[in-house]
């Protein structure tokens, strides 16, 4: 579904991402994690072409994302994308939100479009959120809405940047439920998260990141239990020792 070749990135003299592989097949779950600057939210919105890459090759469902003249806005309508802060548009309820990009890209009827929000809606749990707007929501249930939003688009796969990080405790486990239900039936995902216990829980495959490379790659429970490098394992005992 999603491979990366030997994908290096630039922003003038800094290396922010560094011969970097990886392939994730269809219904997979992959969590990308490591220290903060480590390249890691960069490297998923290369996927999608939101950042440009200098060298290698991505492609996603046979789709060239670095290629000149690849259709972008076709493309990232078929890669769901969800960031940090939400990124709703504060001016629309809940419901425009989400038939936006529908009738705009899709070309569905308002009808169609309204029908299918009110039915993510539901999926999320918050139907009785969809006349209000973003800045009446807790930071969890925006994120809900965010996750509905890239639904309605009928993605192919979905990548989270840091779905949770902006969160209160308290709000983390609403947004981890729904990412864990779209993992069960079978959707693809890409997710960079802090979350082990979601990881642990739900990915295929754990890649860990450092100073742009991808230092290590491997199914969950080998990661978790054995980690091969030493950056690995220093992270790891950091990061679980609470």
């Amino acid at each position: 579904m999603i491979e990366i070749k030997n994908v290096s990135k630039w922003y003038a003299d800094f290396h922010v991402l560094d011969d970097c592989s990886t392939f994730v097949g269809k219904g997979d779950v992959v969590v990308i994690c490591g220290p903060s600057g480590s390249g890691k939210s960069t490297l998923i919105k290369c996927v999608n072409g939101l950042e440009p890459f200098q060298k290698g090759e991505i492609t996603v469902d046979g789709t060239s994302v670095g290629q000149k003249g690849v259709n972008l806005n076709a493309l990232r309508s078929r890669i769901g994308m969800v960031f940090q802060n939400f990124e709703l548009f504060p001016h629309m309820t809940v419901l425009q939100n989400i038939a936006l990009g529908q009738t705009k890209v899709l070309g569905r009827t308002e009808p169609e479009a309204h029908d299918r929000s009110m039915l993510l809606l539901d999926r999320v749990g918050l139907v009785d959120q969809a006349d209000k707007h973003p800045a009446q929501l807790s930071g969890g249930q925006q994120q809900r809405v965010a996750i509905a939003r890239a639904l309605a688009m009928d993605p192919i796969a979905m990548l989270f940047d840091e779905p949770t990080s902006a969160l209160d405790p308290e709000m983390i486990n609403e947004v981890l439920d729904v990412m864990v239900e779209l993992a069960k039936e079978g959707m693809t995902m890409m997710v960079v998260t802090h979350e082990m216990g979601f990881a642990r829980k739900v990915a295929d495959k754990v890649i860990f990141m450092d100073e742009g490379r991808i230092v290590e790659e491997a199914n969950t429970k080998e990661f978790f239990e054995k980690p091969r490098s030493e950056r690995a394992q220093e992270f790891l005992s950091k990061i679980l020792s609470h």
